[in-house]
């Protein structure tokens, strides 16, 4: 009897058998990134268990304004936001903030804040060295490169600026750069701007991460249809650009040598027959690359397709409620069989299931309230 119990403590407590190893990989902590005007005040941790779809209540991991969007380093030890700030005192006031991650509670600790070089930033990510921070300012429309130290702190932003503008007059009179994401290979850095209608390609330079124009330096999409985000099929043969305008998703494929996007196919991210007001928000890939998602704010649902290995096309497969109002974040967990769904204006996250097969969603298997969800990320469990 004590021998077993001593077994069962050797698993929990030091992971030395390899089944128990299985166990404890599939314990995450999710960070979420809100908008602080209401109830929240800053990052939140969850405890979320990967066997059973179960979320524990939100906690604060650390304050701040308008975290907005979230990134994590490689070994999960180092977390990096956005604070979404317009304007302060009639200057720009957006930063970018680097964060320590305590190994044993999860708890958030400041290492420093840089300002973004211009407002309202609302993505960002590092390069796969770790070395370079990029952010996407949606108010001036422009993207900042930020070196990283050894230390995990931001270096001083160097800022590119997009010029021009689209055919909405309220949307699109000029540049709003809304996502910034690194190519597979590190090679190229692909950014949003919904006030242009366009996907920008950058080279990255592998000393320091700095930027130039890739040539041809940008792909565009239907004119009024505001690209927002977009995300690589894990092969990094092709690319899902979600439209928020127009309720659209593009798919081009990716020449991973030449930095260079061909648009193969745009169609609707809605239902038949729906006719209300309706603004996309996220997309993501199914680890096993045969399915994507993504979200629909006003339909409040999130519409699921299957993309054919080979051209990349993608197949409607139906919708799913997002379980609350204004999904407008998405994230599946590490292994592909969770979807969570933070709903901003009800305040809530859902955990649908994934069907391994299908690829159609279940649910909801687990809810857990926050004030103004918009971001999650996940990180092994201590």
């Amino acid at each position: 009897m004590k021998a077993t119990r001593f077994f069962r403590v050797l698993c929990l407590g030091t992971l030395l058998v390899s089944g128990c190893l299985t166990a404890y990989s599939k314990q995450w902590l999710v960070y979420f990134g809100t908008y602080t005007s209401g109830d929240s005040k800053g990052i939140y941790v969850s405890r979320f268990d990967g066997d059973s779809g179960k979320l524990s209540a939100p906690e604060l991991a650390t304050e701040t304004k308008n975290p907005s969007f979230l990134a994590l380093n490689s070994n999960g030890s180092r977390l990096y936001s956005v604070s979404e700030v317009s304007q302060a005192q009639g200057k720009p006031s957006g930063a970018a903030s680097a964060f320590s991650i305590a190994s044993d509670t999860g708890k958030l600790s400041l290492i420093n804040q840089q300002l973004a070089g211009g407002s309202s930033p609302c993505h960002l990510a590092l390069d796969g060295s770790g070395t370079a921070l990029f952010v996407a300012n949606y108010g001036v429309g422009s993207v900042a490169t930020m070196p990283v130290g050894d230390d995990g702190s931001l270096g001083a932003a160097t800022v590119l600026q997009h010029l021009g503008s689209s055919v909405n007059p309220k949307r699109q009179a000029g540049p709003h750069a809304h996502q910034a994401v690194v190519s597979p290979d590190n090679r190229f850095l692909l950014v949003c701007d919904l006030g242009l209608d366009k996907v920008m390609v950058y080279k990255i330079n592998p000393a320091g991460g700095k930027l130039e124009p890739n040539d041809p330096p940008s792909v565009g999409v239907k004119p009024g249809a505001g690209p927002r985000h977009l995300a690589f099929r894990p092969d990094g043969r092709f690319i899902y650009v979600i439209n928020e305008l127009d309720s659209t998703m593009t798919v081009f494929g990716w020449d991973a040598q030449a930095g260079v996007c061909r648009e193969t196919q745009t169609l609707s991210t809605l239902p038949d027959g729906f006719t209300g007001t309706n603004y996309c928000a996220e997309v993501v890939t199914h680890p096993t690359g045969r399915f994507v998602y993504g979200s629909n704010r006003g339909h409040d649902s999130i519409a699921v397709f299957e993309s054919d290995a080979g051209s990349g096309r993608l197949a409607p497969l139906g919708h799913t409620s997002s379980g609350g109002g204004f999904p407008r974040n998405i994230a599946l967990d590490p292994d592909g069989k969770w979807l969570l769904s933070l709903n901003q204006n009800s305040g809530n996250i859902v955990v649908l299931a994934v069907d391994a097969s299908s690829g159609k969603l279940r649910g909801p298997v687990s809810e857990a309230k926050l004030g103004s969800p918009v971001c999650a990320v996940f990180v092994k469990a201590p």
